[in-house]
């Protein structure tokens, strides 16, 4: 016990029914029930279970193929959690489903399972979502229906089409995304000491491992001034006056950065993919959403899960033995970091802590905050986690994600394909809203080659379409992409095809085509 955190190691399995006296208790038999998951933890069972238990627990309901019995489907409620518009035309059968405006999943590895079936991988481009979709209460594009956000009309009074009804999003790799977190939140505190440093009447640099977030600044009454600060969204730029500073939140996940936590990230997909509600989200005894089930996912619940995701193993790099192949890796890392491509694929940040710890203390409301319930921590180097794992060094754990963790436009300007049609960062419906989306938060290339498609929207079929659809503050390193000789761009594209998520059970972050262990001085 560290400070009244429980660090967890990881000793044995025992048997469901006897965790403890007060645990998980093996269920009654119920014939013919037909539920997805028979067993939920209650609160405070977190700390009493076994951390391979819990995250055993986690990974099923990570892979749960939820049923009606289970409280899936939301009758009366939007995936936004709030109430539908026409409530006497609720989503039960046939219009419980719907690929567009959701729910759109039974599970969440039936998005998340590539490559190799893993469960918290990426997922092919039938697997992604319609972001923001999920504000109407089934996407029609039906015209005689004149109702906003019921099934076509928009908030603005314009018809949605296929195009403009939401932005499609590429699912994402979760793999390693426990120390992405860490990071995440290890910057957010570096970036809020600058910003409280901050006097009246004077600017101060917005630094953190090695990345610039600009500056910010304060008039000489106290008015916090953002509009030199680089790379943040526009929630954490937020403020109203001297009182209220920006949150300088670095939100990891999402395309756009809309997302903190793995917390945050599955109280939001439960609900909007499945019709699964938390607890800690919509309350205890409630049944919001109008489907005769109460308390579908418990706060432990959710605590499994997120400790399941964030003690994913992390991906690594295949050198195969192959001279030309050695030597075009190896050029390919000189020439990734002569275009600049470096410059926001950072190939690797300094993470101070690996201890993992629920919650993360930037959650939004809605999410479990510090205090509300006591913090569970977990070593991410443990070396009974699945593998491959990262070494720390000197009391630093290099983490090589190749990301800078900042929003960048990556486009030509509002008419580029690679654009969004919706900004989901602002208020929906907001002139900002429809106003489009051009930038996006630095892709993680770790695990790229084997988590196809590419880019935010997945569109891309090769690691060459997406280096080239680079624009905007890219342009400078496409465009030496593009002044390259054929055999130096392959070379860059054999780099990037080295970056994979490795078989379960790789024990080295760097391995041969064989799997074999094998020693690689990068260049990067």
């Amino acid at each position: 016990m560290v400070s009244s955190v429980l660090l967890f190691g990881c000793a044995f399995v025992a048997p469901l029914a006897s965790v403890s006296a007060q645990g998980p208790q093996t269920p009654t038999t119920q014939i013919g029930q037909e539920r997805a998951v028979t067993q939920h933890l209650s609160d405070g069972q977190e700390f009493q279970v076994p951390l391979a238990w819990l995250l055993r627990h986690g990974e099923a309901l990570f892979s749960a193929n939820w049923t009606t019995q289970d409280g899936g489907g939301r009758p009366l409620t939007k995936g936004t959690g709030a109430p539908i518009v026409d409530p006497s035309n609720p989503l039960v059968f046939p219009r419980k489903f719907n690929r567009v405006s959701a729910m759109d999943a039974n599970s969440c590895a039936g998005c998340h399972n590539a490559p190799f079936g893993i469960a918290g991988g990426g997922g092919d481009f039938t697997t992604g979502v319609f972001v923001t979709a999920q504000r109407f209460d089934f996407a029609t594009f039906d015209h005689a229906d004149t109702v906003p956000t019921r099934g076509s009309m928009q908030e603005n009074g314009q018809h949605a089409t296929l195009q403009s009804l939401a932005n499609y999003r590429a699912t994402l790799g979760m793999m390693g995304s426990g120390y992405v977190e860490l990071l995440a939140r290890e910057m957010t505190a570096d970036l809020q000491s600058a910003r409280d440093a901050t006097q009246p009447g004077a600017s101060v640099p917005l630094d953190s491992k090695g990345v610039s977030f600009g500056t910010i600044s304060r008039d000489a009454a106290g008015n916090w001034d953002t509009t030199a600060i680089e790379g943040l969204p526009a929630p954490s730029l937020a403020t109203s006056g001297p009182s209220d500073p920006p949150s300088l939140i670095i939100r990891p996940f999402h395309q756009a950065g809309a997302v903190v936590s793995l917390r945050q990230f599955s109280n939001n997909a439960y609900n909007h993919h499945h019709g699964i509600q938390s607890t800690e989200r919509f309350g205890l005894n409630t049944d919001v959403d109008g489907d005769n089930v109460e308390n579908e996912l418990t706060r432990a619940d959710i605590t499994a899960v997120s400790v399941f995701q964030a003690t994913l193993a992390v991906p690594g790099r295949v050198i195969p033995r192959d001279p030309a192949v050695e030597d075009a890796i190896a050029l390919g890392e000189q020439l990734f970091t002569q275009a600049g491509c470096g410059s926001c694929h950072i190939p690797s940040l300094p993470l101070d802590s690996d201890t993992f710890i629920e919650p993360n203390p930037f959650n939004p409301a809605g999410n479990l905050q510090p205090g509300q319930a006591p913090p569970l921590a977990v070593d991410l180097g443990g070396n009974r986690l699945p593998s491959p794992r990262l070494k720390t060094v000197q009391g630093v754990t290099p983490v090589p994600a190749f990301t800078d963790f900042k929003l960048h436009d990556i486009t030509s300007g509002p008419n580029d394909p690679n654009a969004e049609t919706i900004d989901m960062l602002q208020p929906g419906g907001s002139p900002g809203f429809f106003a489009g989306n051009r930038r996006f938060l630095t892709k993680k290339l770790w695990g790229c080659a084997n988590e196809p498609p590419y880019f935010h929207h997945g569109q891309y079929t090769t690691l060459r379409e997406a280096v080239l659809g680079h624009d905007g503050e890219a342009l400078a390193s496409k465009q030496a992409f593009a002044n390259m000789t054929d055999y130096e761009r392959n070379c860059i594209i054999e780099c990037l095809k080295s970056l994979q998520v490795l078989p379960p059970g790789t024990k080295s972050t760097v391995v041969d085509e064989t799997g074999k262990a094998r020693n690689w001085q990068a260049s990067f």
